[in-house]
């Protein structure tokens, strides 16, 4: 993308912001956030930050493109307070897409969840059936549909990017969400403070770790392509937690066993594993994931080595 303006709403957390200031680099950027899982330092000089809620009226919606990435982003934070959770991700995204319509924006990326998936070893393609089993993932679920009717009735392009465990690292914009921040992330942070990582029941649950990097790539070719539709961001490759926690200990240099504890998410909603078939993105816009495993986990542990 180059020469335009671009709405980033939750553009001061963790993925928002490693896109907003990549864009800002050859575009006109402002940021839209309410300061629960963001944060202005988070954003570069170059970026309009404006701290405000997506389900607020006169949001800075005379743009270019809409990334949509604002969201409550966990299923903890959906089951605290549904009907809360609903209001952001549902509401709030009808809200900025509407306005956005109203001042002349035609194009919009938007984040969906791989969580509607369910657990899956083998990768998952857009096609495969979805289900709901969270308030988070009938929230994701919902704005895929509220873009199926924008798209249909208004002729809108909208693409719905379901991530796959994107992470980055402390050294990066995840410190900011503590507790909701990728497991590598903790991981990582606890082990270089000679502390235990947590691990929910035996550790073999596995995930499609995919590095914000290449999550912003697919973002703004998303964009550039004017996609419609949903499309997966994820490698195609899954790791399982033992395995993390061993290449943090090898990157480290450090032997810290881990901690076991039970699982608090329920056993019929929780997601064992994920792994994503990125081919449908790559057929449209030659997107495929750059940074292997082993280099992430080498950038996550910069900072402590």
């Amino acid at each position: 993308m180059n020469g335009q303006r671009v709405l980033v709403t939750g553009g001061g957390g963790f993925i928002g912001s490693n896109l907003a200031n990549s864009l800002a680099a050859d575009n006109d950027v402002i940021v839209v956030d309410d300061g629960y899982l963001g944060t202005p330092t988070n954003v570069s000089e170059e970026v309009e930050y404006v701290e405000r809620s997506v389900v607020e009226d006169d949001l800075p919606t005379d743009v270019d493109v809409v990334f949509h990435l604002a969201a409550l982003s966990s299923y903890q934070m959906h089951e605290d307070n549904p009907t809360h959770g609903a209001r952001v991700n549902v509401e709030g995204f009808v809200n900025t897409v509407e306005q956005a319509r109203d001042d002349g924006c035609d194009t919009v990326v938007y984040a969906s969840t791989s969580s509607i998936y369910g657990s899956q070893t083998a990768p998952s393609p857009e096609e495969m059936d979805v289900t709901v089993n969270t308030g988070y993932e009938a929230s994701k679920m919902a704005r895929e549909t509220y873009a199926e009717y924008f798209h249909n009735h208004y002729d809108l392009s909208l693409a719905g990017m379901r991530f796959f465990s994107v992470y980055q690292g402390y050294g990066g914009a995840e410190e900011h969400k503590g507790e909701y921040a990728n497991v590598i992330a903790q991981f990582a942070d606890d082990m270089a403070n000679g502390e235990p990582p947590v691990l929910y029941g035996d550790g073999t649950q596995t995930r499609d770790f995919t590095h914000v990097t290449d999550i912003v790539r697919g973002l703004e070719q998303a964009a550039d392509h004017e996609l419609n539709g949903v499309y997966n961001l994820g490698t195609g490759d899954a790791y399982d937690f033992l395995t993390v926690v061993e290449m943090l200990n090898d990157e480290l240099g450090t032997d810290i066993d881990p901690e076991f504890v039970e699982n608090p998410i329920p056993e019929d909603v929780y997601v064992h594993d994920t792994c994503g078939d990125y081919s449908k993105i790559n057929e449209a816009t030659g997107w495929e994931p750059q940074i292997s495993f082993e280099d992430g986990i080498e950038r996550v542990c910069e900072q402590y080595t």
